[in-house]
């Protein structure tokens, strides 16, 4: 028996390394429960504390906002709360689409400036123009002249590679990188893949090219960002039917998904561009708050927001899923760990999903720690 498992281990080194090496597992970091994007002539060093009292403003105009989304009064007051103290988890400097093509000596100001007073939130970083060839130069440059002003680039510095269309633009990510660490002497730099381009989905040979994407970015890839507009028209989708719901959304999800399974990289929703705004922003409200909670219980525990109203209906919907789900989750825990029962038979594969599920929760602030011992939780969850 002894040499039979022995050739075995020789038959199948190979896989058992490959396996090793693609799916590395939980990277062992918080993911932020939202990626906030600014264009990047109207950020400032004061924009995150503007950003927060901008939604606390909003609540205050709209006293009604926890009835009419039916909050208890415990997940309100922790939504002001996390307004005041961290209203932002993730924010991405828009050098792309949300600002648009503009004189070269004007985004050349613009990155050095900015990169300036880029770090005021946990996660921070800055979308470049794509790697096509009409915004190449462009982005590269950018990319550039912001490392060079940066100063101290922090653990949670992350670039994000916009409109992604084949596997070689991610390995030509890979390369500039290594490029621009030894220019400015960098520790290795991090980036999250656009997924906006049915080519990233579906390439011309009809195989699913993400997967590769994540595999040719390696270490470096940290997210899968989904485009909920330019993915959409794309595909043909009428304007008035393209959202972060329809058909076309969930497929690209769900490929997303499993092309990240198992290999620390986070997947994100993407945004809504019904804005909280004026007369409607009551329907505003409802929707978002139910995208947020729609794509929490698809698995995706990130999404986009776009604008400093979107925080209250985040934050609600990210904490009221972690609340109604906390009891449950800390009794099947419980009974996994020989304390009880739950009527549940859970398996280990369920256990990590219910560790990682509170550990989720404890770190947006959404539950307290309470009994729970988070090096225990992280280890039950797999942190790396």
């Amino acid at each position: 028996m002894d040499d039979l498992v022995s050739e075995l281990d020789r038959r199948l080194a190979a896989a058992d390394a490959a396996l090793t090496a693609d799916y590395r597992g939980d990277r062992g970091v918080r993911q932020p429960v939202h990626t906030v994007y600014v264009p990047a002539d109207r950020y400032a060093a004061d924009t995150v504390a503007d950003w927060g009292a901008q939604a606390r403003t909003a609540l205050d105009e709209h006293p009604e906002f926890a009835k009419e989304l039916d909050l208890p009064d415990d997940v309100y007051d922790r939504v002001r709360g996390k307004l005041e103290r961290e209203p932002i988890e993730d924010l991405r400097i828009d050098f792309e689409d949300g600002y648009g093509n503009r004189p070269d000596d004007e985004e050349d100001a613009a990155a050095i400036a900015a990169a300036q007073v880029a770090q005021q939130t946990p996660y921070y970083g800055l979308r470049i123009k794509s790697l096509e060839a009409p915004t190449r130069r462009r982005g590269v440059r950018t990319l550039d002249l912001f490392l060079e002003h940066l100063g101290e680039v922090g653990d949670g510095f992350v670039i994000t590679l916009p409109k992604v269309t084949s596997v070689e633009q991610v390995s030509a990510m890979v390369y500039v990188l290594e490029i621009l660490e030894q220019k400015h002497q960098l520790p290795q730099l991090k980036f999250e893949i656009q997924v906006e381009t049915p080519q990233a989905i579906l390439g011309a040979d009809g195989t699913a090219l993400i997967a590769r994407m994540v595999k040719a970015g390696g270490t470096r890839v940290t997210g899968l960002h989904y485009g909920t507009y330019d993915y959409s028209a794309s595909l043909g989708v009428a304007a008035a039917y393209q959202s972060m719901e329809h058909p076309v959304a969930d497929h690209a999800k769900d490929v997303m998904q499993l092309a990240a399974a198992g290999t620390g990289v986070f997947v994100s929703d993407g945004s809504t561009n019904v804005l909280p705004v004026g007369d409607a922003i009551h329907d505003a409200w409802r929707l978002h708050f139910r995208l947020v909670r729609r794509s929490l219980a698809r698995g995706i525990y990130q999404g986009w927001d776009m604008h400093p109203a979107q925080l209250p209906t985040r934050f609600a919907a990210t904490y009221l899923f972690y609340r109604e789900g906390l009891d449950q989750a800390a009794l099947r825990l419980r009974a996994y760990l020989g304390h009880g029962e739950s009527g549940y038979l859970d398996e280990p594969a369920t256990a990590v999903a219910l560790a990682g599920f509170v550990l989720r929760g404890i770190e947006c602030g959404a539950i307290d720690a309470g009994d729970f011992d988070i090096k225990d939780l992280a280890k039950l969850a797999r942190r790396a």
